[in-house]
């Protein structure tokens, strides 16, 4: 079994903290000591001494334990922007070892670790660091969430277009009910299954409370 998934997305704010914490809550309905991480998180409030970011805290609250929130979020960064300014704007320079060694110490106390990346996956971590970078440095497959609303279908084909084109290994992706009022939900669903195939689809979120047993987590073991 991999020791974890990276879960990215086609935009910013289509609920991959969402389905993160679904994604951990379905490994642990399946027995698993799942653990849940936010290597860089935008967006944080000073508390207890420390900054802290709510997907982080989310993440957290999923796991099977109470994880050192360090290692959950080893770059929290205050201002609630792209990662490469919050970072420039707090004095901070994002670096991949001690992600790799915060994720080196979840994964040696559970037995999968979901890790969320920020924004949409073309989003960049620094100047010189991509996504592409910190997935091949933590070694793991890619689950992409797509937020159903209008635009989509076009967000997702290019984003697992370019996921392709990269040869990540892309176990499946999931789709998120983010606009409840959206028109032709389910034709645009069937648009997706049709036009990210062979990639297959692991799961439909409802909005609002949902039931994670409709998640298929097998092409993740």
């Amino acid at each position: 079994m991999i020791r974890g998934v990276y879960v990215t997305g086609t935009d910013t704010g289509i609920g991959k903290t969402f389905v993160a914490v679904a994604l951990l809550r379905a490994l642990r309905a399946r027995g698993l000591h799942a653990i849940g991480m936010k290597p860089v998180a935008s967006g944080c409030s000073f508390v207890d001494g420390k900054w802290c970011n709510d997907d982080a805290q989310a993440l957290m609250g999923a796991s099977s334990d109470a994880p050192v929130y360090e290692d959950v979020n080893p770059f929290a960064l205050p201002l609630a922007t792209a990662p490469e300014i919050a970072a420039a704007d707090a004095g901070i320079e994002l670096s991949l070892a001690p992600i790799r060694e915060a994720f080196d110490r979840l994964a040696s106390h559970g037995d999968f670790v979901v890790v969320e990346g920020v924004g949409g996956w073309a989003a960049p971590l620094s100047a010189r660091l991509d996504q592409m970078d910190l997935v091949d440095a933590l070694e793991l497959p890619v689950v992409l969430v797509v937020g159903l609303r209008l635009g989509c279908i076009n967000h997702a084909r290019l984003t697992l277009d370019a996921l392709r084109a990269a040869k990540v290994d892309v176990r499946g992706w999931i789709a998120n009910t983010i606009d409840p009022a959206l028109e032709h939900g389910e034709a645009t669903l069937s648009i997706l299954r049709t036009r990210l195939g062979p990639t297959p689809c692991l799961g439909v979120l409802a909005h609002g409370p949902h039931d994670t047993a409709t998640l298929d987590i097998s092409p993740l073991m």
